[in-house]
């Protein structure tokens, strides 16, 4: 159907269907016009037929008797015979020629009349031209739909792949298997006495003269904490190892030459440790929460610690890297194992643990990336300083 034009006007389909109804209407007027023309010839024809046969006296005698008695049938025809014929025939020409151009415009408007066709066949095409815009619409609308799907499918694509990649990562934090806000700021768990879960340190020890060792830690296994690190070389698998052994105390053992301290840190509490030792007449310190409790000397003196080695957090090694005893396992948490190559002072060691200052080990570092676990052994975010501070 076709579309009204804005503003109330017709459209060209209506406006060319008004124009065709008109014209037959002109068409059927003139028809009737045309008839009763043909009428009016025939009449005259008629009359001129009667006044060529009849006598020129007669007729003039007849005309004279019609006009004496006050009657003129022919309005202002002359009176002469002859010019009355020459009048008639130049109103037949008239007539004629009035007839042929009524004929002329009747055929006009029958070749009007039959427009009809040409504006099926003008309408078809505007049509097919419609049906051709249409479609292109249609298939630019299909084209924008499905770049519209697309964008939508890798839409789609991206936000599943960022909420899978928080997914892992809440994951991760829920195992513990991740960095943390900083690099430091973490623990290690060990929740069972296996033969199993340990810790690795990535990096290993450069031969060393001296050395510190501090971490945080936190258990209540009994009898005895374990072991909270050890390291081993190859020809000596206790080159260092601390560790609480049954109902022995803590116990500190360089190449394999064992010196008693005098800590006490299995209550289940947060406890700072630090334990100092150097070469030169293998002395050594004992620090528990910043205070020194306990001191000696002779502890594999004139050793230099051997490079190369492998430090494990959690068990005690027999050989390089392995067979655990689960009896010797650190059972508990531990964070914050720094290790440098000289002997701190008591200062600096108080203000580590007092959380004053923040000093990594310039030999071993506690950062994610430098620490695995294995086993069942998990990372998980740290308390903060002052909250071990507040648990001692």
């Amino acid at each position: 159907p076709p579309v009204p034009m804005q503003g109330g006007a017709l459209s060209p389909e209506e406006e060319l269907k008004a124009t065709v109804l008109q014209l037959r209407e002109t068409v059927l007027q003139q028809k009737e016009t045309i008839g009763s023309q043909r009428e009016a010839i025939r009449e005259l024809t008629g009359k001129l037929s009667r006044c060529e046969g009849t006598d020129g006296k007669s007729a003039a005698g007849a005309w004279k008797n019609e006009v004496g008695k006050g009657k003129d049938t022919m309005g202002d025809l002359p009176r002469d015979p002859a010019q009355v014929i020459d009048q008639l025939s130049r109103t037949m020409q008239t007539l004629k020629d009035r007839l042929e151009s009524l004929e002329h415009q009747l055929r006009a408007n029958v070749s009007y009349a039959a427009l009809p066709s040409d504006l099926r066949e003008m309408l078809q095409r505007r049509l097919g031209d419609l049906e051709r815009q249409l479609l292109s619409k249609v298939a630019e609308l299909e084209d924008e739909k499905s770049l519209l799907h697309n964008e939508t499918s890798a839409h789609r694509q991206k936000t599943e792949t960022a909420l899978n990649a928080l997914l892992e990562r809440v994951s991760e934090l829920e195992k513990g298997n991740s960095a943390f806000k900083s690099p430091d700021e973490f623990k290690v768990s060990l929740p069972l006495r296996t033969n199993y879960l340990y810790g690795k340190i990535k990096k290993t020890l450069p031969e060393l003269y001296a050395f510190t060792v501090c971490l945080w830690l936190r258990s209540s296994a009994s009898p005895g904490i374990g072991t909270p690190f050890s390291y081993a070389v190859p020809g000596q698998a206790n080159e260092i190892v601390l560790i609480e052994w049954g109902n022995n105390p803590i116990e500190l053992l360089i190449n394999d030459k064992v010196a008693q301290l005098p800590l006490f840190i299995s209550d289940g509490k947060w406890h700072h440790i630090c334990i100092t030792w150097t070469t030169r007449d293998g002395m050594w310190e004992a620090f528990q929460d910043g205070e020194k409790l306990g001191t000696g000397e002779n502890l594999a003196p004139w050793h230099p610690i051997k490079p190369g080695g492998v430090l494990i957090l959690g068990q005690e090694q027999d050989t390089v890297g392995g067979r655990f005893d689960a009896t010797q396992a650190f059972v508990g948490e531990m964070s914050q194992f720094n290790i440098w190559d000289r002997v701190l002072k008591a200062e600096d060691i108080m203000n580590i643990a007092n959380c004053s200052i923040n000093m990594p080990g310039n030999i071993i570092p506690w950062v994610d990336n430098n620490v695995d676990v294995f086993g069942g052994a998990t990372k998980w975010p740290v308390e903060t300083c002052e909250e071990r501070l507040l648990d001692l």
